[in-house]
């Protein structure tokens, strides 16, 4: 990914904030027929390793867990907050004229081997553990334990798991730090305004570049 330093987020508490809000990732790997990608929701362990661990699960039909064949190179894109930028929300565009539009956005590579783990036992912790993440914000969340036993197991056999151990994580916070305070202020200021999808959230970083002392 290319990274100019100024918009590289290195925080490890920050990139797996973002991967825990956004758990559907893009995986990315390589098999005999080339690139292939993935959009699967991923689940965090951060104790695990010096970077955490990733733990999913794909369709048994899907040739993914096939084709990685022995464990192998795999690289999960988790999305932020990401939106355009009109160089209309710049005070420096009245003065000068000498502006362009751009794209917002936030994400993190998540860098790793890729093991397949055809075990019922970890998939039903898998998906039990990935279940109540998901569930927690309902008034009355869903349960695996809900549905008929016979059921569940014959859903898990028609699944294979997965995970990554990261070996490599990094971060692209790209929200306006190339631009002066005053430009940033009209930054926020235009996507409040807009409120369209991620805005909000976009609004909120641009605004912490903003305030940072630095």
């Amino acid at each position: 990914m290319y990274c100019p330093a100024h918009f590289a987020e290195p925080r490890i508490e920050i990139l797996h904030a973002l991967m825990r809000a956004r758990p559907l990732a893009t995986l990315v790997t390589h098999g005999p027929d080339g690139l292939a990608a993935n959009h699967i929701p991923l689940l965090l362990d951060a104790a695990a390793g010096e970077f955490g661990a990733l733990r999913g699960h794909v369709a048994r039909a899907n040739p993914l867990w096939r084709a990685i064949g022995v464990d192998g190179d795999a690289l999960a894109i988790f999305h932020g907050p990401q939106g355009y930028v009109t160089p209309g929300w710049y005070p420096s565009k009245v003065e000068s004229g000498k502006a362009v539009p751009t794209w917002n956005y936030a994400v993190a590579h998540a860098h790793g081997r890729l093991r397949v783990i055809d075990d019922a036992v970890w998939l039903r912790a898998q998906i039990d553990a990935l279940t109540a993440r998901q569930e927690a914000a309902f008034p009355a969340p869903w349960r695996v334990a809900d549905a008929p036993a016979d059921y569940i197991a014959k859903m898990i056999g028609a699944i294979v798991g997965i995970e990554i151990e990261i070996t490599r994580l990094a971060g692209k916070w790209k929200t306006s730090q190339n631009q002066p305070p005053r430009n940033r202020d009209g930054v926020v200021a235009g996507l409040r305004a807009r409120g369209a999808r991620d805005d909000e959230e976009m609004a909120a970083l641009v605004a912490g570049v903003r305030d940072d002392p630095a």
